[in-house]
């Protein structure tokens, strides 16, 4: 909560100057923690048979599996070797689960500050093989709502390992007498063996490394020995780092308030080399040859107002320019196969582009009745997450067309 003490101060502020009435009401979009036992959390990581998803968040493809990180809970670990019939095979518990990646039959995931490593080489027979705890030191997910409560929570004896986020009807003033007290307010695939995740990942290997980014750390670990990982030394990135890119000697790293490029020719080492600076907003970020696209998403604890989507010439790694923008409702997610741009624009849905001309992106689908939130696009297929469904795709000369749609519950 440190990067929130000047937005606390001056919420306090705002409000003291300008009060309610009493008996107005408004709606917030309340967190409640999720906590269990200390005990409890070191023994948390267990393979269990196949269960509905409570909220899904990122997606992970490797082989002939996807895997779909149920928020705070673990992994569902899918089947997809017949991608219009895909199968739930079982599920993953890891307690503050939120990402994962896989090289070589072997699964890395986080575990709030600790590090799982299990081998899937059975996939019918998971294994637990590894462990390397308090390795992930500032690995704090804050989901976006407007009200953090942490009434209860035994900090001596418990473990957050999550957050219950609801919509609320709460008296105005109510909530700002209690401001000082338990309420706080938010500011506003290939052929090395690893897998492929989307846009959102927190977590990237390139070749014997493991790059997992925090809210303002690049966690470095050598995995040549996939099962035995080491915990190199950590490197300062800067603050509200969201998620990361790796496109050849470069790590690209999308952060609420710019875009981060780091050289790791050195790759123990990552090296800062420049930055493309914006609004503050939630940004994921991928890149394609000159360019990288980047969308901005405003509203809740993003900051920004508006949503958009970025597009920053890159052809002088040193010096990131923006080229152009367009506007956007609410994106998330973005991914690119050849010469087609998918961008995940929440509940306004999935928006396909013709990239090649950057300056004037020409629309060739826009699938508006579905909520969309990350996107993968494989070699011969798109695979998307959105909703509590999983999507696929098959790719068309200028159209996608839908090959199934599996609910998680």
């Amino acid at each position: 909560m440190k990067r929130n003490v000047l937005s606390l101060l001056l919420l306090l502020a705002i409000f003291s100057c300008d009060k309610k009435e009493e008996g107005e009401y408004a709606d917030y979009l309340v967190a409640t923690p999720i906590t269990m036992s200390t005990e409890e959390f070191k023994n948390s990581v267990d393979i269990v048979a196949p269960r509905s998803i409570d909220e899904s968040g990122k997606i992970y493809a490797y082989q002939d599996y996807i895997f779909v990180n149920d928020k705070y809970k673990g992994v569902h670990v899918i089947d997809n070797s017949d991608p219009s019939s895909p199968k739930k095979i079982s599920f993953i518990k890891i307690a503050g689960n939120v990402d994962i990646s896989v090289k070589g039959n072997f699964l890395y995931a986080d575990s709030l500050t600790d590090l799982i490593v299990l081998d899937i080489s059975e996939i019918n027979a998971i294994k637990i093989v590894n462990r390397l705890e308090n390795v992930l030191r500032d690995n704090v997910v804050w989901p976006v709502a407007d009200i953090y409560e942490y009434e209860g929570v035994d900090y001596q004896n418990e473990v957050l390992v999550g957050w219950d986020v609801k919509t609320e009807r709460k008296l105005i003033s109510e909530v700002y007498n209690r401001f000082d007290d338990q309420i706080f307010l938010a500011e506003t695939a290939n052929d090395s063996g690893v897998g492929q995740g989307g846009s959102l990942a927190r977590f990237k290997i390139v070749n014997d490394y493991l790059y997992a980014v925090d809210s303002h750390t690049i966690n470095v670990f050598e995995i040549s020995d996939l099962g035995n990982p080491k915990d190199l030394e950590d490197v300062y990135a800067g603050f509200d780092i969201e998620t990361i890119f790796n496109r050849g000697d470069h790590l690209f790293l999308g952060s609420m308030r710019g875009m981060y490029i780091y050289d790791i020719t050195t790759p123990a080492l990552p090296l800062f080399i420049s930055e493309f600076q914006h609004g503050t907003a939630c940004d994921p970020v991928v890149v394609d040859g000159d360019y990288a696209f980047v969308t901005l998403r405003g509203g809740n604890n993003c900051g920004a107002t508006e949503s958009g989507l970025f597009i920053v010439d890159i052809s002088d790694i040193n010096t990131p320019v923006l080229a152009t923008s367009y506007a956007m409702d609410e994106p998330y997610g973005l991914g690119i196969k050849d010469d087609k741009l998918f961008v995940c624009d929440g509940k306004s849905g999935l928006k396909v582009y013709d990239k090649t001309d950057i300056e004037n992106l020409q629309s060739l689908n826009h699938y508006e009745d579905i909520v969309t939130f990350d996107v993968i696009p494989m070699d011969e297929t798109l695979i998307m997450i959105g909703d509590e469904i999983l999507y696929q795709y098959s790719y068309l000369d200028n159209n996608i067309e839908l090959i199934s749609s599996m609910d998680l519950n």
